[in-house]
């Protein structure tokens, strides 16, 4: 009697294996005549029996459903998501196992469909899809999390599409993995025209080198993504309310790397966001002792003196910007901005005059102040507007500023803003 029991189990036994063969076999057959309905069918049915089935099958079977999901795809994030997880199956399963029949295609199949999702993930960033596009760069992450610049490419869409609290738990995961970004970029001279051209590798940039047409090749490390990272987690506590934690995540990353101009300047953007411009001043300061030939730096020193009533120094800091780099815009309009505001006292004190001679005398005086404000903006008014003639509130302060002025050029400023505004 116990002899039979055992002779039933066995036949039993071979007879899921060969009914999951079967179906397996079907499976593949329909997916090369592109029939994914019948496939589908197949592995649902070979499915129930996939406990009992030995490791071959089983790297078998997520092989086969990886390419069913694949090929039904499209744009579906669930699909793609499990075929991944399918594709992974089958090379952890032969990896265990020792076997690699299927693994080396797997892996290729995984490959194609990660380039797809990341395709689709740049079409959807394009049109401004973001959130969209941060979904398929965080899947293209989590099906190879060696890859960790598209963790950092989901939290930047995610924080363009405005979903926060994605983007911020993307940030912290790049902070406890110790992301840094840093990559190298490679440069050389053409020899032509002298200037300075980047390459997409370092094979391509020697290549051209050998040729003769460029010259002095250069190796360059892109600056850490530490800073940037702990600032927009700190940033978005802020937006949540929550200012302790925004500066524990700055502190925390200050521990790692306290002279990290990054993130320094992280710091200094969180005291500037919370209103803390005196703190903002000082280390911002700082930064500019460590770069005192960058302009930028002193172009913020310079709005962060303007928000604290210091104007003298904000303009003092403008004006250095400028000398580094003369087309600053944004400087020439704020110095702009700084000497008109001189104009507000003189004008309440002529309104506030009598009609004495005596205050006739100082009302013409006062009257010259005026003029004078006016012409010491103008020079800075004109070179913004080089540099960015399509600024519609530049353009319209010279044009008022010409007619106090009695100045030709008033009418030609005029034309060019009634263009700009539409005729109206």
């Amino acid at each position: 009697m116990k002899t039979k029991f055992i002779v039933v189990l066995f036949l039993t036994l071979s007879t899921i294996g060969f009914s999951q063969k079967q179906e397996l076999k079907s499976a593949s057959k329909a997916l090369k005549s592109g029939n994914l309905e019948v496939a589908s069918e197949a592995l649902k049915a070979a499915e129930g029996q996939l406990d009992a089935a030995d490791e071959k099958m089983k790297a078998q079977y997520y092989f086969l459903k990886g390419q069913v999901l694949a090929a039904k795809s499209a744009d579906s994030i669930d699909n793609i998501e499990q075929a991944a997880n399918a594709y992974n199956k089958t090379m952890d399963i032969e990896k265990a196992s020792g076997n690699s029949k299927y693994t080396l295609e797997a892996s290729q199949k995984l490959q194609v469909l990660r380039q797809s999702l990341i395709e689709s993930a740049i079409k959807d960033q394009n049109s401004k899809n973001y959130k969209g596009a941060s979904e398929k760069l965080y899947l293209g992450y989590t099906t190879n999390k060696a890859d960790t610049t598209y963790l950092y490419y989901a939290a930047g869409n995610a924080v363009n599409g405005k979903d926060y609290e994605s983007a911020l738990r993307y940030y912290v995961e790049l902070k406890d993995l110790g992301y840094k970004g840093i990559s190298t970029e490679y440069y050389a001279t053409n020899k032509e025209t002298g200037e300075e051209e980047s390459f997409d590798s370092k094979q391509t940039r020697d290549l051209s080198v050998k040729t003769g047409s460029y010259i002095k090749p250069e190796d360059r490390k892109t600056d850490s993504k530490s800073g940037e990272i702990a600032k927009n987690i700190a940033l978005i506590y802020i937006s949540q309310g929550k200012d302790e934690e925004a500066m524990k995540a700055i502190e925390d990353a200050k521990k790692e790397n306290p002279n990290d101009s990054a993130l320094m300047q992280a710091e200094a953007d969180v005291y500037y966001k919370l209103g803390n411009f005196e703190k903002y001043k000082v280390l911002m300061e700082q930064i500019v002792a460590n770069d005192p030939k960058n302009p930028d730096l002193l172009y913020n020193l310079g709005v962060s003196a303007s928000r604290l009533g210091d104007t003298d120094q904000a303009m003092d800091y403008y004006k250095k910007a400028l000398e580094l780099k003369p087309d600053y815009a944004a400087a020439q309009i704020n110095i702009a901005a700084a000497i008109l505001g001189k104009e507000k006292s003189i004008v309440d004190e002529m309104n506030n005059l009598g009609t004495s001679s005596k205050d006739y005398k100082r009302y013409d005086e006062l009257k010259e102040q005026r003029m004078d404000i006016y012409r010491s903006a103008v020079p800075y008014l004109e070179g913004a507007l080089q540099n960015k003639p399509d600024n519609i509130e530049a353009l319209r302060t010279l044009m008022n500023i010409y007619y106090q002025l009695d100045d030709p050029k008033a009418d030609e400023v005029k034309s060019k803003l009634k263009a700009l505004e539409g005729g109206n």
